[in-house]
Formats: C-alpha cells, sequence, structure tokens
C-alpha cells in the first residue's frame, strides 16, 4: 500500500513580500493570524495546512535558506 505524503513548499511572492511555506496539498478552511502579519492556515482535519508570512523580507533574512538533515528530495525552483 502507498502512502502518499504531502510535500512542504516555500514560495515567495515579491509583488506582496509574502512568504507561504505550504505544508499540505489540501485546502485550508480556516485561518488564524498568531502575530501581526503571520497567519496560520489549518485543513478540514484542523491540521497545519500553511504559514503565510506578509512583509517576509523585514522579518526573515530570504537571502538564503538553509536545509539540514532532511530525509528526503530537495527540489529547487526560480522564477
Amino acid at each position: 500500500m502507498h502512502f502518499h505524503r504531502p510535500i512542504m513548499k516555500l514560495e515567495y511572492f515579491a509583488d506582496t513580500d509574502s512568504l507561504y511555506v505550504d505544508f499540505r496539498d489540501q485546502p485550508s478552511v480556516e485561518s488564524a493570524e498568531i502575530s501581526t502579519g503571520i497567519v496560520v492556515d489549518y485543513d478540514a482535519d484542523g491540521r497545519v495546512a500553511g504559514i503565510d508570512i506578509d512583509n517576509a523580507s523585514h522579518k526573515l533574512d530570504l537571502t538564503r535558506v538553509v536545509l539540514s538533515k532532511l530525509p528526503g528530495v530537495v527540489e529547487t525552483h526560480s522564477s
């Protein structure tokens, strides 16, 4: 039996300066702002579906991302 695991993605939107960390391929049904400009999205089962960070370049260093000891394949895509 094959179990499908969700793919985690980080996507930056320069036009809005927002970073979205997508944890699931399921749509979110509920959102909660946990801090100014940081919104957590939840799926229908109450699991975290994603995190949206507004004004990301002011809150994070987006020039470098370090992925450490991940057990899977790491893909990169640039626009």
